[in-house]
């Protein structure tokens, strides 16, 4: 049993059948949407189903680096800034600590259709679908949701599980409950403990919190519309709806890997052309052929036939390759696939120079992308205003930081696709020529000077340019 048909399976019997019986609810997440995102999380981790050793087809785990790269352009010079008191100070500290994660969070977000980005007392984690199970939502936002977790003790002979329960109450109470229990195996949840004897001792069971608008947690969850199960608050896998030419991408590359593998050069080769004096002793002939390879330094291309005279065999055979007429084929899957998941045609090539060169190419020709990594960047940032709503709520709870405000405006920036630097660069400078712009600017951005160096620079240049007149006094 696979890794991720092992936890399908610990996800519905074991964790499922515990939350039901502890807190009296029904998960909204169907089986058919469980399956889909396991399946998808299967071809994310380069374990498809179509992998077959016999037929030889292998995997380049395609889906993996579509997720990537959607990660890297959504984070692009990525700031978050949190500003307004002491309060916003330490919630900065806290984005700050978890700031090398981020891209992670959104890749992860990306092959399973959404992350939940929830607080603990350490630090933030992003919580995968097989760790948690939704129970309620509202206009499309999960609202109520059970989180697992679990640590072993310091000697590793017992593991410690808890289930986290996030609900509003009917009066608009937002209430959070914790369930502790203790095993031997990471998977048994079967021993209820008291929650002060575990890990997570600094919680309470229950926490009642008035004047809470928002789910103490952060969901990352893609743009696309849930075609699987429409009434599910869950996202899709970007890469959903491009499965199968996934799967044709995968056997058309395995062809042609295969293809130039057996494209060896071979030379058929008499074995009485190596043998003094003829094959005398034909059940050694294998042996004394393969004695003569070594003494003559024959490469191993070269292969034994065996013929009617010392004249009779001498063959090389060169195999044509179908390479250009196979990366026309890939290309082409290429292009469907980064269509189906989002980004403009021909942003994914083989053996062609790709990417953002120019403004003008970008507006023109990647339109598609950019609109689509924006979609995604609205949907990073609805997360980390969750996030750190939720922060702040809990230093509230806790008495974590100082009381205070923070400004949730413009809280994230990130670097404009379109933008290139060195294009602005030269603009700039043609300003500057024409006394449009000021040198002293000039140097500090584009030329990466301090503005102390920059102001000597321009004094200096500005006192030896200074023309001699007539009689060899300065003007």
């Amino acid at each position: 049993m696979g890794l991720i048909a092992y936890l399908k399976r610990w996800f519905e019997v074991t964790f499922l059948s515990k939350a039901k019986e502890e807190f009296k609810i029904e998960p909204i997440t169907t089986q058919e949407m469980t399956g889909f995102v396991n399946k998808c999380l299967n071809i994310y981790q380069g374990k498809p189903p179509w992998l077959d050793v016999k037929d030889n087809i292998k995997t380049i785990n395609f889906a993996k680096s579509i997720c990537s790269e959607t990660a890297r352009l959504t984070t692009l010079a990525l700031s978050i800034k949190i500003t307004g008191s002491e309060r916003a100070d330490w919630l900065q500290q806290q984005i700050d600590d978890a700031y090398y994660k981020i891209r992670e969070w959104v890749e992860y977000g990306c092959a399973a259709g959404t992350v939940i980005l929830k607080p603990n007392m350490h630090d933030i984690e992003a919580v995968t679908p097989d760790r948690f199970a939704v129970t309620d939502s509202r206009n499309g936002k999960i609202t109520g949701v059970v989180f697992y977790s679990s640590q072993s003790s310091e000697n590793g002979k017992k593991w410690y599980s808890r289930l986290e329960y996030h609900r509003f109450l009917d009066d608009g109470t937002y209430a959070v409950s914790n369930r502790c229990y203790v095993g031997e195996t990471e998977d048994d949840i079967s021993k209820p403990i008291d929650i002060i004897l575990t890990p997570w001792s600094n919680l309470l069971e229950d926490v009642y919190i008035k004047n809470i608008t928002r789910p103490l947690f952060g969901v990352f969850r893609t743009p696309q519309a849930n075609n699987v199960n429409f009434n599910s608050p869950l996202g899709m896998p970007i890469f959903a709806e491009a499965i199968q030419e996934l799967k044709d991408l995968d056997i058309a590359y395995s062809r042609n890997a295969k293809e130039i593998f057996d494209s060896k050069r071979t030379v058929l080769l008499d074995s009485d052309r190596l043998l003094p004096g003829g094959m005398t002793d034909m059940a050694n002939v294998g042996v004394q052929f393969d004695r003569a390879r070594e003494q003559l330094g024959l490469p191993d291309m070269v292969k034994n036939v065996h013929g009617s005279g010392v004249e009779s065999f001498y063959q090389e055979i060169n195999p044509n390759l179908n390479t250009d007429v196979r990366l026309t084929g890939l290309n082409s899957l290429l292009s469907q696939i980064g269509y189906k998941c989002g980004f403009s045609n021909g942003y994914f090539v083989f053996n062609e120079k790709t990417g953002l060169q120019t403004a003008t190419q970008v507006e023109s020709d990647q339109q598609r992308t950019i609109q689509f990594i924006k979609d995604v960047r609205d949907k990073l940032e609805d997360a980390v205003k969750g996030v750190v709503y939720a922060l702040n709520a809990y230093a509230d709870l806790y008495n974590l930081a100082p009381v205070g405000t923070y400004n949730e405006d413009e809280m994230i920036h990130c670097a404009d696709l379109t933008y290139s630097f060195e294009e602005d660069r030269q603009h700039h400078y043609a300003l500057a020529l024409q006394g449009h712009y000021p040198w002293e600017e000039y140097y500090v951005k584009y030329l990466k000077y301090s503005r102390e160096e920059a102001r000597a620079l321009l004094q200096m240049a500005k006192a030896e340019n200074k023309a001699p007149t007539l009689f060899g006094m300065e003007e």
